[in-house]
């Protein structure tokens, strides 16, 4: 089976991008992370497809295959090099659009300058949500890990995130505690583990080990997830400049009730066809 591919990245979160809209695709998980492999296929974080939606109003249906195969709720970088794929491959000429995700829907917007906007949805930050196990919906719960007690914040957005405040990036011990956070027993499904350096109250730096990819250059949702949870914690203030080891994120958040609006560029680096 021959299969046609974009190759593109959201500050260095690479993803291969597959239309399902004018071709069938129909992968295995062993398939899926044949194409993530960095030595043996094409290479990414994840596996994102475009597919149409069969929900009224609504322009397409975006799945997201992590590294290792299996399939997650949402995904913010991915979700910018989504409208920037649908434009390139003239799917559509709407400036905006509307798409379906396994966790809800998103709109997310060309901007006049090649950036992309994405109205990320509504946080949420009740345990049995994220899913985490605790009773009590706070905002920082002490977590386990490797014979430390962490203070961790969690946040859903559309996908499970704990986030901690370190004081350098730099130092953080992403490698060691990435996985185990992961993990880590209290989240049932896994989840991603930011580690967040406060700049100033409208900047931060942040690494972030993803559930099922490991740390990445940049991560759309974890850039948000800790926005909120820095506002949320008094820390920050509206808006805030994400700045991963790809480059910057502008994350705006108005508060409880209110959506996450992430900015930034999606860029296509090279298409293909693949033998699988």
């Amino acid at each position: 089976m021959k299969l046609k591919f974009s190759k593109m990245h959201g500050l260095g979160n690479d993803f291969v991008v597959l239309d399902g809209v004018r071709q069938t695709v129909s992968l295995t998980p062993e398939q899926l992370r044949y194409l993530a492999d960095r030595n043996f296929g094409v290479g990414c974080d994840q596996i994102l497809l475009v597919e149409k939606s069969g929900q009224p109003g609504v322009d397409f249906r975006y799945r997201i295959f992590n590294a290792d195969g299996g399939e997650v709720e949402q995904c913010g970088n991915g979700a910018r090099c989504f409208v920037r794929f649908v434009h390139d491959q003239g799917l559509t000429d709407k400036r905006e659009i509307r798409v379906e995700t396994l966790r809800g829907l998103i709109a997310p917007r060309l901007e006049g300058d090649g950036n992309v906007t994405v109205d990320m949805g509504v946080p949420r930050f009740s345990p049995h949500e994220i899913p985490f196990l605790h009773e009590d919906d706070v905002v920082i719960y002490n977590l386990d890990v490797a014979d430390e007690t962490l203070e961790i914040s969690v946040v859903s957005m559309g996908n499970p995130h704990a986030v901690q405040v370190v004081d350098s990036v730099d130092t953080a011990p992403v490698g060691e505690h990435g996985p185990l956070i992961e993990r880590h027993e209290r989240f049932p499904q896994r989840v991603n583990a930011g580690f967040m350096q406060i700049v100033d109250r409208h900047a931060i730096r942040l690494r972030v080990f993803e559930r099922g990819s490991g740390e990445t250059l940049a991560c759309g949702t974890g850039a948000c997830a800790a926005v909120v949870a820095g506002i949320r914690r008094g820390l920050l203030e509206s808006p805030v400049r994400v700045s991963t080891r790809g480059g910057d994120l502008n994350i705006a958040w108005g508060g409880p009730g209110r959506p996450v609006l992430m900015t930034g560029p999606a860029v296509t680096v090279f298409t293909g066809e693949i033998e699988l």
